[in-house]
């Protein structure tokens, strides 16, 4: 049996440093649960994590051995925006972000699976919001993307030379919600190696 790899087979999940890249994002689906705050300090974070993983697994595993499709957890995502963008962009706030963490779900697992999977999770030790997972599309479309390799908090830099000068001067504008796809594990690289895809959906000005 064959494994699929989506960082390998899907567009959206390749970027490189110092390119900013105009693509087309098709509909996607993931698992997701809101929260709000400091990621490095809120424990609302931390849980959300820790319900997520055991899910998408449990799925995985289930897709393997009733579907005969195996597959690589994707990676995590995460949405992430504020009431003033500038606390995320430039000053950096991390006490005002709201965030919506994801992990995709491949498109031939159908919803009573994910049902099953989160029902399975519950019965032992439920991680603690288990219920506030839901599964959901996205639809971002044309989105700007770029990779950075570095600290999270060096990322100002990169994004405002997206927003403010990229992506003006191709004649789009900002849409949706900044959106990041962490390739390395934070818990297990170092700050200045982490990988992580910055993403900005866009429209067209006239």
């Amino acid at each position: 049996m064959s494994k699929v790899d989506f960082k390998k087979t899907l567009d959206s999940y390749r970027a490189s440093v110092g390119t900013f890249r105009v693509i087309d994002v098709p509909q996607m689906r993931y698992l997701m649960i809101d929260g709000h705050g400091d990621p490095n300090t809120s424990p609302l974070y931390a849980d959300t994590l820790a319900s997520l993983y055991p899910v998408a697994y449990t799925i995985k595993f289930a897709s393997k051995q009733d579907l005969d499709l195996d597959y690589v957890v994707p990676p995590l995502e995460g949405l992430w925006w504020a009431e003033d963008m500038a606390s995320f962009t430039t000053a950096r706030d991390k006490s005002r972000w709201d965030w919506t963490m994801m992990l995709m779900v491949p498109d031939w697992i159908d919803e009573a699976i994910v049902a099953a999977a989160v029902e399975k999770v519950g019965t032992k030790s439920p991680p603690p919001r288990l219920g506030d997972i839901r599964l959901e599309p996205l639809t971002e479309g044309r989105c700007v993307q770029t990779l950075h390799v570095g600290s999270f908090d060096d990322e100002a830099p990169v994004l405002a030379q997206m927003h403010e000068n990229f992506i003006p001067s191709h004649g789009l504008a900002l849409t949706g919600k900044h959106h990041e796809i962490y390739l390395s594990d934070a818990r297990r690289v170092a700050p200045e190696k982490l990988r992580t895809i910055l993403r900005q959906p866009v429209r067209p000005t006239s």
